[in-house]
């Protein structure tokens, strides 16, 4: 195929394409690895993180691209599904300030609405009992939000990114706190870059505790290493809390998860959720 037909195609000038049309909610979550993006119907129901999830996607975060570049990979990904690309509302939370400077850009060019975004002035229906809410990041509130809402509290949210964010809901619903470790992935990195000898592993769980070679043996440390440190800091919690019920999300909680102790429920799409509901609480706001 040449470069001609290529354009065509992408361009849809070579066969006519029917979307079909739903009242949609846009949902993106910024990390500082990844973005994942979330398509609900908004006359679903929100009993469950998932109900309504029309399709999702995970994309590379870049402070680099530009809105309209966004646009670009938004609109491909949503017809890819065989959605039209025309949303009802957008909710955004983010932790990267260049990258949400970018979609404000691209959702007042391309979608003229004005987007939810966790910040600041925004409702969530939580009270924030940190020194200083503003320090909260936008995907705590978000993860906090969804977790009280799906399982009440007291409950802990353990969410596995770049840095593993463990934060601490009432039975009230307020955000008590938490705690910020280094991320499984970036931690291995570190190691990686320090230590000439060892390699890059597949994250995979290994056969045994005790590593019979330089993988699996790293592969020990990264899996069980860190399902201790969630059943360490969740301990804790409970000494504090009582008691609590453990919900895991994130990149890489399937990984975790089934060897932790202390998880008792995991929800990839707990952020998503959590937009959804600061969204519907929003909803009609002019910003």
């Amino acid at each position: 195929m040449n470069w001609l037909s290529y354009l065509c195609v992408r361009l849809n000038f070579t066969r006519k394409v029917t979307y079909e049309r739903k009242r949609m909610l846009l949902t993106i979550d910024v990390g500082n690895t990844q973005t994942v993006i979330g398509l609900y119907e908004s006359s679903s129901s929100s009993s469950e993180a998932d109900a309504g999830l029309l399709d999702y996607w995970r994309i590379a975060t870049d402070d680099d691209r530009t809105s309209d570049e966004h646009a670009v990979i938004i609109r491909d990904l949503v017809r890819s599904s065989g959605y039209k690309d025309e949303f009802e509302g957008i909710a955004i939370c983010s932790g990267v300030p260049r990258v949400l400077a970018s979609l404000r850009e691209m959702v007042g060019r391309y979608m003229e609405l004005e987007p939810v975004v966790i910040e600041p002035g925004v409702r969530t229906g939580m009270s924030i009992l940190y020194d200083n809410p503003r320090e909260v990041g936008a995907d705590r509130i978000a993860n906090a939000v969804a977790a009280f809402d799906l399982y009440g509290g007291p409950s802990v949210v353990v969410d596995f990114g770049t840095g593993n964010n463990f934060d601490v809901i009432s039975s009230e619903g307020e955000f008590l706190g938490g705690a910020i470790a280094p991320g499984i992935e970036i931690s291995l990195d570190a190691l990686f870059e320090r230590a000439a000898a060892l390699r890059a592993i597949e994250l995979t769980e290994p056969r045994s505790v005790i590593g019979k070679s330089t993988v699996e043996s790293l592969q020990s440390g990264a899996v069980y290493g860190f399902a201790s440190q969630v059943d360490g800091m969740v301990d804790r919690f409970r000494k504090e809390l009582n008691d609590c019920i453990v919900i895991a999300t994130g990149g890489l909680a399937h990984l975790i998860a089934p060897v932790a102790k202390s998880i008792d429920h995991v929800e990839p799409f707990l952020t998503l959720h959590g937009l959804r509901l600061v969204y519907d609480l929003n909803r009609g706001d002019d910003g």
